[in-house]
C-alpha cells in the first residue's frame, strides 16, 4: 500500500475557510428565506377578534397614538428594556402618549439568555419605574443565533424562572411572548401558569388548542400614526372578555 498523505497546515486552513464560507452561505440563505420568502403576516377577522393592538420600540420612531386609537386599535405593548442594562430610550415618551390617547398599555423586556434572571428583572423594574400598567409585564423569550446560542436550555429556563419569580413577588402578573419553537422549548412544560402571547402567522381560528391570550399575527402592519411597518396583535376574545381580562390583571399595590 502507498503511504498515506497527511494534509499540510495550509490545507487545514483552506478547509476551515471553506467550511466557514459554507456556514455563512447557509446562515445567509436562512435569513433571506425568513426575510423575503416566508410569510410575515396573516389576515385576521376583526369582527371575530375586535380587540387589536400594536407593539413598538424606539425603532418605530415618533408615534401619534391618538391616530392609532382612531384607527381602531385598543392596546399597545411598549419595549422597556433588554438584557442586563439596556433601556429603550423611547419607553417613557411612548408610555405617556399612549396613556394620554386612552390605549391600554403593557411593557415588555427582551430576554437575554446569557444574563441572570435577577439582573434582567432589576433592569426591567428600573425601566418601568413603578408606572401603572394595564396589561401584564411581558418577557420576550426568543431563540435565535445571536441570543445566547451557547447557553443550555436548562440554564435558560432557570434564568427565566428566576426573573418570573422576582416580578411576581413584586406583585406583577407576567406574560411570556414567544413563537412555536419557544412554546415547545420553554413555555409548555415550565411556564404554562402564565399568560402566553404567541407570534404566529397562522389565523387564530386555526389554532383552537393553543392557550395564548394574545397573538402577534403580522410584522408588516400599516397603522395610522405609525411611520413604516409595525407589528399587529389581537386579543383572543370578545369585547366583554377583554373588559373582564383587564379587571383581572394583577399589579402591585
Amino acid at each position: 500500500m502507498g503511504r498515506r498523505q497527511v494534509p499540510t497546515k495550509p490545507d487545514y486552513i483552506k478547509w476551515l475557510l471553506l467550511a466557514g464560507a459554507a456556514a455563512l452561505v447557509v446562515l445567509l440563505g436562512g435569513y433571506l428565506a425568513w426575510r423575503y420568502i416566508l410569510p410575515h403576516s396573516v389576515a385576521v377577522d376583526r369582527y371575530r377578534y375586535p380587540i387589536a393592538g400594536i407593539d413598538v420600540s424606539k425603532h418605530n420612531g415618533d408615534i401619534d397614538f391618538s391616530m392609532v386609537g382612531d384607527d381602531n386599535y385598543q392596546f399597545v405593548f411598549i419595549k422597556a428594556s433588554e438584557g442586563k442594562t439596556y433601556k429603550d430610550e423611547a419607553f417613557g415618551r411612548n408610555y405617556e402618549r399612549a396613556r394620554d390617547a386612552g390605549l391600554k398599555v403593557g411593557a415588555y423586556h427582551f430576554f437575554r439568555k446569557n444574563r441572570t434572571g435577577q439582573e434582567q428583572a432589576d433592569n426591567f423594574l428600573g425601566a418601568i419605574n413603578g408606572k401603572p400598567l394595564d396589561l401584564p409585564l411581558v418577557i420576550d423569550l426568543e431563540d435565535d443565533w445571536g441570543n445566547g446560542a451557547t447557553v443550555s436550555r436548562q440554564t435558560a429556563i432557570e434564568r427565566v424562572m428566576e426573573m418570573v419569580n422576582i416580578l411576581t413577588d413584586k406583585g406583577y402578573q407576567v406574560m411570556i411572548y414567544t413563537n412555536f419553537d419557544g412554546y415547545e422549548k420553554y413555555y409548555k412544560d415550565m411556564l404554562g401558569d402564565h399568560d402566553l402571547w404567541l407570534c404566529s402567522f397562522t389565523s387564530p381560528d386555526l389554532l383552537p388548542t393553543m392557550p395564548h391570550r394574545f397573538q402577534q399575527f403580522s410584522h408588516e402592519g400599516s397603522v395610522n400614526g405609525v411611520e413604516g411597518k409595525v407589528d399587529l396583535n389581537v386579543f383572543r376574545g370578545s369585547k366583554r372578555e377583554w373588559n373582564h381580562y383587564l379587571e383581572q390583571v394583577k399589579q402591585p399595590g
